[in-house]
């Protein structure tokens, strides 16, 4: 496999197993006498100076209401890659994140008369789901975190869809939702 990523990468072609297991190597690596890049951009990068862009804040396009006062933000977690397609067969990571879940804080948690295990309903101006409840004291109060892999989870069910003026991705970790008791 490394032979043919070095075939077809530039920055790679000098790296081999060998040489990966002998010495270690910090790419790129143009051809195999080379020793590998001790710093990318010593002096400079190779458009001369780093480039930067001020930006102005502006604001999520969905907010919390009094309809839907949480916000929802979807992420990755350690377990799995994007739609588990290979992550999910690996029963030793099914074993350690096995299902789909949201994580609440613990104050929110309580005003609403959550425990942790429960199943709950989210609800979002797009979609409403069923998932069960992981109570925690690692994020904000007012933010609920849900991971997308899970198919059974179908957390961009309720994601917002605008897109960035700039970027041109959709604004998929801010969604105003409200939470309910099963």
């Amino acid at each position: 496999i490394m032979d043919e990523i070095a075939s077809l990468t530039p920055s790679y072609a000098g790296v081999t197993y060998e040489r990966l297991e002998k010495v270690g190597l910090q790419w790129p690596v143009p051809n195999k006498e080379h020793p590998g890049t001790k710093y990318l951009h010593k002096a400079a990068i190779a458009r001369g100076r780093g480039l930067f862009m001020p930006t102005e804040y502006v604001e999520s396009a969905e907010m919390p209401s009094a309809e839907y006062p949480y916000i929802l933000t979807t992420g990755r977690i350690l377990y799995h890659y994007h739609t588990m397609t290979m992550t999910g067969r690996e029963d030793g990571l099914n074993q350690l994140a096995p299902e789909s879940f949201v994580e609440i804080n613990e104050t929110t948690a309580n005003k609403l008369d959550i425990v942790d295990g429960e199943m709950i309903r989210l609800t979002s101006r797009r979609g409403e789901l069923e998932v069960k409840a992981r109570v925690l004291d690692t994020i904000d109060e007012g933010v609920v975190f849900m991971p997308f892999h899970y198919t059974e989870g179908k957390a961009n069910l309720l994601t917002n869809s605008v897109v960035d003026d700039i970027a041109k991705i959709p604004e998929l970790k801010v969604a105003a939702v409200k939470i309910e008791k099963l």
